[in-house]
């Protein structure tokens, strides 16, 4: 006869077992206020004399996981007996999930606690990118289109909208909103009076949550809006202007209008701002004037009846390769007023009040040394022990409070000093890696017109400053080498674009690595 050590405690039921409590699932990353949102949400259920509780389960950070936040709630029973409440949520009964993300949506519904029988799910239709989605060196955001679809699926009711640009239109942050909307939802049996209440009983930007709630809240009552049709950001949507004030500039306009195709007309002008805004007109010039000379290598190889594919994306980049990031490029970015203007959009600051950055910045001897000219590069790089010294001064991390005045002041000398580039050791590799690349494009032209344009397309391999250009350039390397070597090939195109593919998407290296090695049998 077995032993029965089963600990046994004289538990009665709070209530009839058909009672359950509400459940409230919210996903909220670093920032939006996830944790007031609980707060707020279990100060409701207490005002109304409910037992309420919550747990929470930090994400590893701001964009690689979100905090999952769990409310439940119930009413006393009528003996006065406290109801024992669940400290996570289970797939399949939960019933409202609070997303501050689309993304997070989709997470949500991955997880299983979306269900079409019970969830209510109100989310923010906004993105915010991803850890994976920003390090990726090609088009790696994730489809909304694909949670969309899901959501009409998986949930019992929906209530989406950007709630993050009601939050900013009104002063606030996201959480107001998506509080708003859980009082329109109905899935909480009280009154639209008690949530005000309770964000008073906050005592902190009182005005603008309230504001950013009922503005939510009454969106939330709205019929569905048919969303309107995003702008496609592409090149066709651009508009050449007919003039421009600079002679110089509006001279390079025209040449764009009479010596190249119309196709490539509106990518060749967003390359040209893009260059003059790097260096100088100069600079643009140059750009023109050998776009112009790919444009007849283009014609002279039938690039007409292949709407001038070649030249197309020659105009883009080729702009790409001649705005490099350097030393000088870094350091006028992070004071350019546009970029303080989108920081305190982000954030909902207020313009008259003022904002400090603090940025993270490591330079590498490597990059200080080739931003100097050629003949003073080369000779601190042949002295040894002046460039041992020199790296343990320059090579270490630093805190850079943007907008002091020290700061500023350094940051804004270093970005002045675009006239000394073109005498730099940076720029004369750059220039040559541009020509070689170019060139190998030009060769194949006339013998493999596709295969050409994918090796115009290799250049979006090389991005970003420091090591991570120097990983980028690896790849690039790798691709181009591969390529050539099937370059008689009636299909090199199609492994061009097949190498190129795996490069954007593979950080590993194992990917491309793969491909490469099956060129290698094939050739």
């Amino acid at each position: 006869m077995l032993k029965d050590d089963t600990v046994k405690l004289d538990l009665k039921p709070v209530g009839p077992a058909t009672e359950r409590p509400i459940s409230i699932a919210i996903v909220a990353m670093g920032g939006q206020g996830g944790g007031v949102l609980t707060d707020w949400v279990v100060a409701l259920g207490e005002e109304h004399g409910w037992v309420a509780q919550s747990t929470s389960v930090p994400g590893v950070a701001q964009r690689t996981g979100a905090t999952i936040y769990y409310v439940e709630m119930m009413q006393m029973g009528e003996d006065g007996r406290y109801p024992i409440l669940a400290q996570m949520p289970t797939p399949g009964d939960v019933d409202v999930v609070i997303a501050s993300e689309y993304m997070e949506a989709g997470r949500s519904i991955l997880r299983g606690i979306v269900t079409p029988d019970r969830t209510t799910l109100i989310a923010s239709n906004h993105r915010a990118l991803a850890i994976t989605e920003k390090m990726a060196p090609g088009e790696s955001v994730a489809d909304s289109g694909a949670v969309t679809d899901a959501v009409h699926v998986a949930a019992h009711h929906e209530i989406i909208f950007d709630m993050n640009a009601v939050a900013v239109e009104n002063g606030s942050v996201i959480s107001a909103a998506l509080f708003g909307a859980l009082a329109a939802s109905g899935a909480l049996p009280f009154a639209r009076e008690t949530y005000h209440k309770v964000i008073r009983f906050g005592g902190k930007g009182v005005e603008a949550s309230i504001a950013t709630f009922d503005a939510a809240f009454d969106r939330a009552l709205q019929p569905k809006l048919k969303p309107a049709r995003p702008a496609t950001g592409s090149a066709t949507d651009i508009v050449l202007p007919e003039h421009l004030q600079n002679p110089r500039a509006n001279a390079l306009l025209q040449q764009i209008r009479t010596s190249l195709a119309p196709p490539a007309h509106a990518m060749t002008f967003l390359g040209l701002k893009k260059v003059v805004d790097f260096q100088d007109i100069r600079y643009g010039s140059e750009y023109i004037d050998l776009l112009i000379d790919l444009h007849q290598r283009d014609i002279v190889a039938g690039g007409e009846g292949q709407n001038f594919a070649f030249t197309v994306q020659a105009a883009k980049y080729l702009a790409n390769a001649m705005v490099y990031d350097d030393m000088i490029r870094v350091a006028r970015s992070k004071i350019r007023s546009a970029r303080r203007e989108r920081i305190r959009k982000e954030l909902g600051v207020d313009a008259e009040k003022i904002i400090q950055t603090t940025e993270y910045m490591h330079p590498r001897m490597e990059e200080f040394v080739s931003a100097l000219p050629v003949g003073l590069a080369r000779w601190i790089s042949r002295h040894q022990k002046l460039y041992a010294w020199a790296d343990r001064r320059i090579n270490k991390g630093r805190k850079v409070k943007t907008y002091s005045l020290r700061w500023f002041s350094i940051l804004y000398l270093l970005g002045s000093l675009r006239f000394t580039r073109r005498m730099s050791l940076r720029y004369q590799a750059e220039m040559r890696h541009r020509d070689d690349w170019l060139a190998a494009a030009s060769r194949t032209l006339t013998s493999n017109y596709a295969l050409a344009v994918e090796i115009l397309k290799f250049r979006r391999l090389i991005k970003g400053y420091s090591d991570t250009h120097e990983r980028s350039l690896s790849k690039f390397d790798k691709v181009m080498r591969s390529t050539l070597q099937i370059a008689d090939r009636e299909d090199a195109a199609m492994w061009a674009g097949l190498l190129l593919t795996s490069a954007v998407k593979d950080s590993s290296h194992e990917s491309l690595d793969g491909v490469v090695k099956t060129i290698e049998t094939i050739r």
